[in-house]
């Protein structure tokens, strides 16, 4: 591959010389707007000259970036849950685009990005009142993170210029300690609970960990009461639209749960009423039921139970995740090892886990440092007696 510069009126084109498919000769000039001289011209047509020949080089394009999300949600619909899509589409269009929607794909820059990240956080809300928090914003990171990597993958782009940001210039989470109640506040809450049809969510939430979803989209058929068992196979997700369906345990693994014996209790106790309120609607249940449900036997929405939790948990400051929390923090105050909180808890990994909950467990560092002294003088002292 060859090629040389030639100015025309006051611009540089770089004119290479390249082969189609079939061999046939074929010309490329390339506008060079930056080259101010010869030689920059040269060098400029230098790097083409490489970068098509290792297969680097983007044709030019005008695409602009909010144009592309457009093509890439298409792209990624199939490959994504509705309420996932929707929330990618949300950041996209309402956060992302304002800043950095005009922008020309092929021309983004790291510094673009950057500079969009601090507008976001100063002024960066819908409704004019300030900024964004910084989780939005380091959603925002991972969405545009995610469409850039394929539009190199499509060679779209020569790189993905988010991926080329200092970690000091990607948005930044602080985490702050979950709110949790303890044992003999959760004893009053209960009470308070017991003959509300809410019971039965906040015992599962509270007594078992499980989240919104898994807990509306839990069937009888799950439930093993004899063997003090239950499995988490499916959620309930719900998109804005008010869409509902039910997709497979998050991350994709199932898992099993052990009841207390309180939750088998209050679990057996409402099958019964759940059967009696069934069967004067006329209907005799089974096994596919859900075990939480309305009045009329229909599933709940997860929406609804969050609005029904929020209103009941406010009093004690809680929400119905929340509980979930209060959950994790009554087993590590146990000395429950965290990897058994993460299995319950359902978390991908235990690094999760302990990211959480590590404000939690501020004595698994002096416990630890007690148990290997103790375990280092015995070993000393024995030693010291069998030389002796």
């Amino acid at each position: 591959m060859k090629g040389h510069v030639t100015l025309q009126g006051k611009v540089w084109y770089a004119v290479i010389d390249t082969r189609d498919a079939e061999g046939k000769r074929k010309r490329k000039w390339h506008k060079l707007p930056d080259a101010k001289g010869k030689r920059e011209a040269q060098t400029a047509c230098s790097k083409l000259i490489t970068e098509m020949g290792s297969g680097d080089y983007v044709e030019p394009s005008k695409t602009t970036l909010a144009q592309f999300f457009d093509r890439w949600l298409k792209h990624i619909r199939p490959n994504v849950s509705p309420r996932t899509h929707e929330r990618y589409e949300q950041i996209a269009t309402k956060n992302i685009n304002p800043l950095l929607g005009g922008k020309v794909l092929s021309k983004l820059q790291p510094i673009d990005i950057s500079g969009a990240y601090a507008t976001a956080l100063e002024s960066g809300r819908c409704d004019g009142k300030g900024g964004l928090s910084p989780r939005t914003v380091h959603h925002m990171h991972r969405v545009l993170y995610s469409a850039l990597d394929q539009a190199e993958r499509w060679k779209l782009i020569v790189r993905n210029p988010a991926a080329l940001l200092e970690k000091r210039d990607r948005p930044k989470i602080e985490r702050k300690p979950v709110p949790t109640i303890d044992a003999p506040t959760t004893a009053v809450v209960f009470d308070a609970a017991r003959e509300r049809r809410l019971f039965v969510p906040l015992i599962l939430a509270t007594l078992c960990g499980l989240r919104r979803g898994e807990i509306t989209a839990l069937r009888w058929r799950s439930v093993d009461l004899d063997s003090g068992q239950l499995a988490v196979v499916a959620s309930t997700e719900q998109t804005d639209a008010g869409a509902i369906r039910e997709k497979e345990a998050k991350s994709g693994k199932a898992r099993t749960v052990a009841l207390p014996s309180l939750a088998i209790d209050e679990l057996r106790r409402w099958r019964l009423d759940q059967a009696e309120e069934l069967l004067r609607l006329g209907v005799r249940a089974d096994d596919n039921w859900h075990v939480v449900t309305q009045f009329d036997g229909s599933p709940l929405q997860p929406r609804s139970l969050t609005h029904v939790m929020s209103a009941f948990l406010s009093e004690w400051g809680m929400t119905l995740h929340k509980m979930r929390h209060t959950h994790a923090s009554h087993m590590l105050a146990a000395k429950v090892h965290p990897k058994v909180v993460q299995e319950r808890l359902g978390h991908s990994s235990i690094a999760i886990t302990m990211d959480i909950y590590s404000h939690l467990m501020p004595n698994m560092q002096g416990e630890a440092a007690a148990a290997v002294d103790v375990a280092l003088r015995a070993a000393i002292n024995k030693r010291a007696d069998d030389v002796g």
